[in-house]
């Protein structure tokens, strides 16, 4: 067991004279941060929330649907778009023109039918209200001032009554949904300086920003370079780190394995000198232990030849007291064993060698391999550095392209204009949509006019009617009534045509452009058509990437893809304009030629030649003093007789044992002088026991461990040594043989990770480039932007107010019609029916009370009565009434 935790304990020692000799070690290269794009921020929120007015304009989209359920007629408009109008209107017979007409007539057919229904409407009602006129003037068509009376009069009365209220609260809330159209339509304009502008405001940040943000991507072609150039600038840590790491595989072992056996030679030189000490001592401690023993033993057994032992009692303990006296001698012979004298002077000769030194210096020589490669790369090194300060210089200049500033310049001066454009004639949009206004106002008060005397004539009518009053005796409110009622039915002859003809040009045109532009918008049909080749202009297959790059010698026709619905699809993606408008075609960033540097950097590092010659892991004396260890001998020392002496009693019997059985006899004897003697020499053999025996025993037990060392250290040692020696050779070979070859494949390594600091800037640029410098959400905030102003501010309040009017002025035909019924219930009669039968005036008069005939009779009038007429005799039956009674109370 001591031997063992001696043989850790050397390990661990070696283990740490090895950890002395540092070796380095290079971690992997970490990605290159460049930051942030400083971003541009845009104030524009294109978000338009119509709120209740919704409903409505969902309606007359929802009408429009029905009246136009075709899809958007790209065909229809691309043939149209091919033909020169003039042509078309002026050769019409031709036949594809006839079938071109026909086609527009099929799509528009739901448009028509509406119209003219409508132009019907405007045509008949000026003419239809003539007719009724002149025909009350003729006492027709309830002109005449007779009311015939019968048993359903009063349902007639309320069921017209019941059905005006409704018709005019229908008429009534399409014009609430009118004033809040047409109010509608001047809230957004108000709002659309606000919303414009902050379009113009964020386009000038966009071009604003984007030089900026170029400038900060070209500063970061730094960040590379200055990772490069600290790899450069630490080259025998980066690349010589790595070479190294290569050789220590090899190197560091074998040098361990020299500095181990290093150890051992001093360690076997200690257990010699040891080996040699202890068999002196155990030799002049045997040789002492046999002189006192051989004394005990005649001392021991002249007494036992004392007349006393010849006593009855006393015979048979001194005989076996006198035949255990050979017993007391030595059991081991150290002076038999082989001498290590010559062993241990060839031990230190060969220590005459400084092994620990000799390592040392390996170490060292070793630990030049980065200070080696760093002074042959230095003049590749400073022309690498030239070679990228070149590439700054390019990429600077890059970012001076006349093709850059010609975009920004032009695109500024465009903006410029149209905002200038926009803030010049935002005056005449205000000033002629007060007009429109005021226009709007005016319907929605032509049909308040009617609604008033509607509402007026039922409020009149039913508050002033008396149903115990005759026809020919109503009140004066309900008479009013009547004519108020009447007055509407007028006015509303008068004021539906021209509020229809408001409708029909408002509904052809806004329902038109809802369905062409606004639903095509939505459901991106007017991008295809736009996107058409060839169709906004014949040279160009597509019409913006001909607009935008036209000057730019690109071929426009096979290179570029660049149409409406990509644009504005990637920078409602938040792309930028680098991407979005495909400006690679103008300044593509790979025009950067990275190539041809990389190349000239490859040829470069793949020149460069290291010499490790002077690289020399351990020096020859260190090989011929391994070698002559091995010939010292100590793996000729016979250790088997040495642990075979050593694993011996020191004596024969064990003394102390033997002492106290001599103790025990003497007990048995009788008291005297023998047993007093006994006793001493019992007393003396103890004493030899502890003062030489228990000694002689420890200094055994260093023998044994000195020896142990010995035999561990010489197993194999031939073996172990020429291990050692072949595990130096072979790494010097790596390093004079191989390393050159190590070297290039490190270098290749180096030079891929400088490369890729400029592939990753590249990534880097083009990733940033295509996504975060210059984003072109203002560019679809602009479309968006048309799209609210035209179709959510303008369109639906058009459409809204066109159908909330529609709808009131188709209401105003049931009005016309149950106002002249229900007026002749309320107005004051001038005849009214009379009777032959007496059971019927007598009824009537029960009826009527004293407000009917009896009134009459008061005054002193006679009630008509109708004898046996003819059905033709009108005037008989019918007679004109004198004024009517007067009541009190009128």
């Amino acid at each position: 067991m001591l031997i063992m935790v001696t043989i850790l304990l050397l390990m661990l020692c070696s283990s740490t004279g090895s950890d002395d000799q540092p070796w380095g070690y290079t971690a992997e290269n970490k990605a290159l941060e460049f930051g942030a794009v400083p971003a541009s921020n845009y104030v524009t929120q294109v978000y338009y929330d119509p709120g209740l007015e919704g409903i409505l304009f969902q309606l007359a989209r929802t009408f429009l649907h029905v009246v136009q359920p075709n899809p958007f007629p790209q065909e229809l408009i691309i043939e149209v778009i091919k033909q020169n109008y003039q042509h078309v209107l002026q050769q019409y017979q031709e036949s594809e023109n006839v079938v071109l007409m026909l086609q527009i007539i099929y799509y528009e057919i739901g448009f028509i039918i509406c119209a003219a229904l409508g132009i019907v409407f405007i045509l008949l009602m000026p003419i239809l209200g003539l007719c009724f006129c002149m025909c009350r003037c003729c006492d027709n068509c309830g002109g005449e001032l007779h009311q015939r009376q019968k048993k359903n009069t009063d349902c007639r009365r309320s069921c017209f009554a019941t059905s005006l209220l409704l018709v005019t609260v229908l008429i009534t809330a399409g014009t609430l949904c009118m004033f809040a159209a047409n109010q509608n339509f001047t809230n957004q304009i108000k709002g659309v300086k606000k919303l414009v502008n902050n379009n113009f405001q964020d386009l000038h940040t966009l071009l604003d920003q984007a030089p900026t943000q170029i400038k900060y991507i070209i500063h970061q072609y730094d960040t590379t370079k200055n990772r490069a150039f600290s790899d450069l600038n630490n080259i025998d840590r980066v690349l010589g780190g790595k070479v190294k790491v290569r050789f220590a595989k090899d190197v560091i072992p074998a040098l361990d394995a020299c500095f181990h056996m290093a150890k051992a030679i001093r360690v076997s030189k200690e257990a010699l000198e040891k080996v040699i000490v202890s068999k002196r001592t155990l030799e002049e401690a045997t040789s002492n232990l046999q002189g006192n023993l051989s004394a005990v033993r005649t001392d021991l057994g002249n007494t036992l030849n004392d007349a006393a032992c010849k006593a009855p009692g006393t015979v048979d303990q001194c005989d076996d007291i006198r035949a255990s006296l050979d017993t007391i001698s030595i059991n081991v012979n150290f002076s038999q064993l082989d001498n290590v004298d010559s062993e241990l002077a060839k031990v230190n000769d060969v220590l005459k060698t400084d092994f620990e030194d000799l390592i040392q210096k390996g170490h060292a020589s070793f630990n030049k391999t980065p200070e080696i490669i760093e002074n042959e790369t230095k003049a590749v090194s400073a022309d690498v550095k030239k070679v990228l300060n070149d590439v700054g210089n390019m990429v600077s200049d890059f970012s001076k392209k006349p093709a850059i500033d010609d975009v920004i310049n032009t695109s500024t001066a465009y903006l410029n204009q149209g905002q200038r454009y926009f803030l010049e004639y935002l005056p005449y949009l205000e000033k002629y949509d007060f007009y429109r206004w005021l226009g709007g106002i005016a319907l929605c008060c032509s049909v308040v006019l009617i609604l008033t005397f509607n509402y007026l004539g039922l409020l009149c009518g039913s508050c002033g009617f008396d149903k115990h009053a005759s026809p020919t005796t109503r009140g004066c409110v309900s008479n009013t009534g009547g004519t108020l009622l009447l007055a509407g039915v007028g006015v509303s002859f008068i004021f539906s045509w021209l509020l229809m003809l408001v409708v029909v040009v408002t509904f052809l045109a806004g329902g038109n452009v809802e369905r062409l532009s606004c639903q095509s918008f939505k459901d991106k049909s007017l991008f295809k058509l736009l996107d058409t080749p060839y169709l906004l202009n014949s040279q160009w297959k597509n019409f913006l990437s001909g607009y935008l790059f036209s000057d730019y010698n690109v071929n426009l026709t096979f290179d570029l893809n660049l149409t409406f619905q990509s644009v504005y699809s990637k920078c409602r993606r938040n792309e930028g304009v680098y991407s979005a408008f495909q400006l690679q075609h103008v300044f593509n960033i790979n025009d950067v030629n990275f190539n041809a540097y990389t190349a000239n950097v490859t040829d470069k590092f793949s020149n460069v030649e290291v010499n490790f010659s002077s690289i020399i892991i351990l020096e020859e004396e260190a090989k011929i003093g391994l070698r002559d260890f091995t010939d010292t001998g100590i793996d000729k020392i016979n250790f088997a007789a040495y642990f075979n002496e050593i694993k011996k009693n020191v004596t024969k019997v064990d003394l102390g044992v033997f002492a106290n059985d001599l103790v025990a006899k003497v007990n048995s004897l009788p008291a005297g002088a023998l047993a007093n003697a006994l006793r001493r020499y019992a007393n003396n053999i103890r004493e030899i026991y502890r003062q030489q025996v228990i000694p002689l025993e420890a200094g055994m037990s260093t023998l044994n461990h000195s020896i142990g060392l010995l035999q561990n250290i010489a197993a194999g040692l031939k073996v172990k040594v020429e291990g050692i020696i072949t595990a130096v050779e072979s790494a010097q070979y790596l390093i004079h043989h191989n390393g050159t070859e190590i070297v290039k494949q490190e270098i290749y390594h180096f030079m891929k990770n400088l490369i890729g600091y400029f592939t990753e800037y590249l990534e880097w640029t083009e990733d940033v480039m295509n996504n975060e410098v210059a984003i072109c959400k203002p560019v679809a905030n602009v479309v968006d932007t048309v799209d609210m102003i035209l179709c959510g501010f303008i369109v639906d309040s058009l459409n809204g107010f066109w159908f909330s009017l529609g709808c009131c002025t188709i209401f105003l035909i049931p009005s016309i019609i149950i106002a002249v019924k229900l007026a002749k219930f309320y107005r004051r009669m001038d005849t009214e029916d009379v009777y032959d039968d007496i059971e019927i005036i007598r009824m009537k008069i029960l009826e009527n009370g004293s407000n009917g005939y009896q009134n009459e009779h008061s005054h002193d009038n006679q009630s008509p009565v109708l004898i046996s007429a003819l059905p033709y005799d009108t005037l008989t039956r019918f007679p004109r009434a004198s004024a009517p009674p007067k009541h009190s109370g009128w």
